[in-house]
């Protein structure tokens, strides 16, 4: 600034700029009196200090807060040009902020609020310009002490202002890009969730779980429906609608947009609004029935019905429907922020994160169902395969069977028990090679070889000679080996006729000592080029023969000659009365099978009685077909059991498991597991079925027909159920008095 130049004081009078003291000392003196007492009170004594003040890069005012207002003393270059207004607009007194020049009365608020505090400090606040534009200033304030205050002042502050307006956009970007971050992180953490729980297919609630999680962080309620015949909502992923008739796509889509949605198998969300009304009798109208009763007790829903297609590869397999939050919920701010991290996701986000979800479940209800549809294959071609074992008259037989590929749930090994006349009891037992769908395939067909020339009562050597023939010319193309044997009575004698075909010999058991049945041994089924060969034995009142599958006794780490020996040493010492006991101890040498297990134990009663081991296992398994004659099969078993374990009055126990099975039978699929178990207070029994709902106790009506076989359980036992991976487990335990099983009163 040149030589002789002025500022203007507050007052409006020069201050010459470069020369002496006295201008200086004459403003601060004029803004400022003396101070009574003598003291100099607020004076410049040096003009230098006027020159730093106005020649400072940062624009600086000096403002003296009274108990009537405030008074801005002096200001400098640098704030006029940070303002646009000149000095004497800016050289004000007033009682409120808000009127000094460019001052907003939220900055006003701000500012009175850190003036009356007393402290030094900064504030960010915004302001406007003279020209109009905003801008946001940080204010550094300094108050300076009390003794160099000027007379009559409360208090004497040095605010600094800066011009922060890129700094605080800067910090707005920065804020806006981590809640945009945080909004896709916490919508990306909720889609991995539901991820997951999509893993569990078997899981019967999946779809609830996931309605669950959305409603507790997306939307106020939502839920999944398919349509069928009619419209309901579903829980798992494996759920299909049951059949109906496609209906005709509607001339205009607005009379049925569900439908509609439905038919084109595309992604789109349709939102209805829940207050206009609807055409009757439509999948719309049904929809909106169902939904609008969800609206009491949800203050907070919106009135308007979101609809997302859950899309399989072809075809929409269900829809996804959701209630949004209303703009007033609590938990919503102004903006749509979100109160924390793990609350609910912005309205913004809301359409992204359902179209997600429905893509997801889509696809993975495509799976589950596909997997459904395999596993039904898998079970009817189970239920083909699986042996069956008719009830011998004077005989008694337990049978066993698990195959070692878990998924299939067939294998190669199976076994047959056949009253191929009055007389005649044929047994077969064989082993295709391998585990798999396959084996399982060229098992059936070599079980149906064998029953076929079974029932031409030929003895054993010319039946699987015959099947040797037979197989040459279709060319099975899994080897297998078999024993089939005939049981004929003969008094209390029975007649057993073997032939092998690279089977395994038998074994049979008479008072401790094992023999192997190992005579009329051949190469396996389809390699023989010669004549088969007959083998015969008597088998006597109290006798046990068995025979099994290589996967009783083969091991990686064990010899296969050395499991054999292991299992006639350990049928040896078996002290069971009856055929389940025999087979449930032999089976000890399966409790890590690598292979297909297949086992027949035939028992001959009678013969001398035995002191029954009370350390051999209280336990009993058998698998039986949905066949009404499984329900006479069960109940000899059990009388068989009770009277081998010492329990008396087994009738009780008889009418239990009668309608256990009845139940499995009528409404139950698949194989039916019979478990028998003494648990030392009683008796278990445990009928398993591959249907999972529950047994219904029905009340008593004379025109309902069925349903009250439960009601008779529940007089005789406690009983319960638990569901299974495969379905469920119905179990009754009848309690022991005196000796003798006692039914509940």
């Amino acid at each position: 600034m040149a030589e002789g130049q002025s500022v203007q004081s507050s007052n409006g009078a020069a201050a010459p700029r470069g020369g002496g003291h006295a201008g200086a000392v004459d403003l601060l003196a004029d803004a400022a009196p003396a101070a009574p007492s003598g003291r100099p009170g607020f004076r410049a004594a040096e003009h230098w200090a006027l020159t730093v003040l106005w020649n400072l890069p940062n624009a600086v005012a000096v403002v003296s807060v009274q108990p009537d207002g405030w008074r801005i003393v002096a200001v400098n270059e640098a704030l006029t040009r940070l303002t646009g207004f000149s000095r004497a607009s800016l050289l004000v007194t007033g009682a409120d902020l808000a009127e000094m020049p460019g001052m907003s009365p939220e900055a006003a608020r701000v500012l009175a609020g850190a003036l009356a505090d007393g402290d030094s400090g900064s504030v960010v606040v915004p302001a406007r310009r003279a020209d109009g534009t905003g801008y946001w200033t940080a204010l550094e304030m300094a108050r300076l002490p009390a003794d160099e205050a000027p007379p009559g002042s409360e208090q004497l502050w040095v605010c600094v202002a800066r011009d922060v307006s890129a700094d605080v956009e800067d910090a707005r970007l920065r804020s806006t890009r981590l809640e945009i971050e945080r909004r896709a992180r916490r919508s990306l953490s909720l889609v991995a969730r539901i991820s997951d729980v999509l893993q569990d297919v078997e899981a019967g609630d999946v779809l609830r779980t996931i309605a669950d999680l959305l409603t507790s962080r997306v939307v106020a309620w939502s839920g999944f429906f398919t349509v069928g015949r009619t419209l309901h909502q579903i829980e798992g992923l494996d759920e299909e609608p049951p059949a109906a008739p496609r209906r005709p796509r509607a001339a205009d889509p607005a009379e049925d947009p569900v439908l509609d949605l439905l038919q084109r198998a595309t992604m789109r969300i349709l939102r209805i609004d829940l207050d206009t009304p609807v055409k009757p009798g439509t999948v719309t109208a049904d929809l909106v029935a169902e939904v609008l009763p969800r609206l009491e007790g949800l203050p907070y829903a919106a009135r308007t019905m979101l609809v997302l297609p859950t899309l399989g590869r072809r075809d929409t397999l269900a829809l996804l429907v959701a209630l949004p939050h209303t703009q007033g919920r609590p938990e919503l701010a102004a903006d749509g922020a979100d109160p924390g991290q793990d609350g609910l996701i912005l309205r913004d986000d809301t359409d992204t994160v359902l179209e997600l979800v429905a893509r997801r479940v889509g696809m993975a209800m495509d799976n589950a169902q596909l997997y459904a549809r395999e596993h039904r294959l898998a079970e009817t071609l189970q239920r083909a395969m699986l042996p069956e074992q008719d009830e011998v008259a004077g005989l008694d037989v337990w049978t066993y069977y698990a195959p070692n590929a878990e998924h299939a749930q067939v294998g190669g090994d199976w076994y047959d028990v056949i009253n191929v006349r009055d007389d005649v009891v044929a047994v077969v037992i064989g082993d295709v090679v391998g585990h798999d769908v396959e084996a399982a395939a060229a098992m059936g067909q070599l079980r149906s070889v064998v029953r076929a020339y079974a029932a031409e009562l030929v003895d054993p050597g010319t039946v699987l000679g015959r099947v040797d023939t037979l197989l040459t010319g279709i060319r099975m193309p899994r080897p297998a080996s078999l024993i089939y044997a005939t049981l004929t009575p003969e008094g209390d004698v029975w007649h057993l006729a073997y032939s092998r075909a690279g089977h395994l010999p038998g074994l049979l058991a008479r008072d401790g000592e094992v023999t192997y049945l190992d005579g009329a041994g051949g190469s396996l089924v389809g390699f023989g080029t010669g004549a088969r060969k007959t083998a015969e034995v008597e088998v006597l009142p109290g006798d046990v023969v068995v025979l099994y599958t290589d996967g009783l006794v083969e091991r990686r780490d064990r010899a296969m000659r050395q499991g054999m020996e292991e299992l006639a040493a350990l049928l040896s010492t078996v002290r069971a009365p009856d055929a389940a006991g025999v087979g449930e101890e032999l089976l000890q040498l399966a409790d890590a099978p690598e292979d297909d297990v297949a086992m027949v134990v035939l028992h001959v009663p009678g013969g001398p009685e035995q002191e029954p081991d009370v350390a051999a296992p209280r336990r009993r398994r058998w698998r039986l077909p949905v066949d009404p004659a499984s329900i006479g099969r069960a109940r000899h078993a059990v009388r068989r059991t009770c009277a081998a374990w010492g329990i008396p009055h087994a009738g009780a126990a008889e009418l239990v498991v009668s309608e256990l099975m009845a139940n499995a039978v009528m409404h139950g699929w698949g194989r039916v597991g019979l478990y028998l178990h003494d648990t030392g207070d009683g008796l278990r029994i445990e009928v398993e079925d591959a249907n999972p709902a529950p047994p219904v106790t029905r009340e008593r009506h004379a025109s309902r027909v069925g349903g009250f076989g439960m009601h008779i359980v529940d007089r005789l036992a406690d009983w319960g159920w638990r569901a299974t991976p495969n379905g469920k487990v119905v179990w009754a335990r009848l309690r022991t008095e005196d000796g003798g099983l006692a039914g509940r009163s």
